[in-house]
């Protein structure tokens, strides 16, 4: 009688629970909505003070001189308040890769609503700086920021939109992603000024600029870290099939 071989097969054995592609994907979306959420976070601050700010202008607030400029001539903050909720709430959505893979179409056509609403951001917050009776507290310092950094958000925003138009996908993402940290500098300048408050009172002038300007140059630094680390992908023309 020959003898039979027999092949053991080890026992089938489930993958542990939580594991696998479907909850690698479920893990990678939830990883990719905390930038957004972040952002949206940070655009609360501002806009819930130009909320405030309309409120007191539909209203019929008593007028006081710190707001007796924008109800001289409220139309440059009542869209300079519009663009900015738009502009930073939308925009946080551009930074959810996996919804804009998703929903190919999404990007442009959001980025048709954001190019306007941020040129808007921009000149009216530039006219305002210009031409509304300054505030008490802003000295010559938080006046040549704010037009230094207008200026330069009018100038990523315009970039950017020639960068796409030329098909320079990186560095259309590289100044649009500026555009959008500058102008949410109002977010950041809130939790730079916090602790100054809450250890020293209301800042001077000078500690004053210091503390805005020390707002617009975090968003800036913290966007050029994130462009530099990502990999510069090759033209769409160069890329292979």
């Amino acid at each position: 009688m020959s003898d039979e071989i027999t092949t053991v097969r080890p026992p089938f054995r489930q993958p542990p629970q939580g594991s696998g592609p479907t909850h690698d994907r479920r893990r990678a979306t939830r990883a990719g909505w905390l930038v957004p959420a972040g952002l949206i976070l940070l655009s609360t601050i501002p806009i819930a003070a130009g909320a405030f700010r309309l409120t007191q202008l539909t209203g019929g607030a008593a007028v006081t001189p710190e707001n007796a400029r924008f109800f001289a001539v409220p139309l440059p903050v009542v869209l300079h308040i519009i663009s900015v909720t738009v502009y930073s709430l939308l925009g946080a959505f551009q930074f959810a890769s996996g919804f804009r893979r998703r929903r190919p179409g999404w990007h442009r056509v959001a980025g048709r609503v954001l190019v306007p609403c941020g040129f808007v951001v921009a000149l009216t917050g530039l006219w305002m700086t210009l031409f509304y009776p300054r505030p008490a507290g802003d000295g010559d310092l938080v006046t040549g920021l704010r037009l230094v950094f207008g200026t330069a958000m009018l100038l990523s925003i315009g970039l950017g939109l020639a960068a796409i138009r030329r098909r320079d996908i990186a560095r259309h993402r590289a100044w649009m992603m500026r555009g959008y940290a500058i102008a949410l500098g109002a977010g950041t300048q809130a939790l730079t000024h916090l602790p100054w408050f809450l250890f020293f009172g209301t800042p001077g002038e000078l500690p004053r600029g210091l503390l805005m300007g020390a707002g617009w140059v975090i968003n800036v630094a913290v966007a050029e870290w994130i462009i530099r680390k990502r990999p510069a992908h090759p033209p769409r023309a160069a890329r292979p099939r």
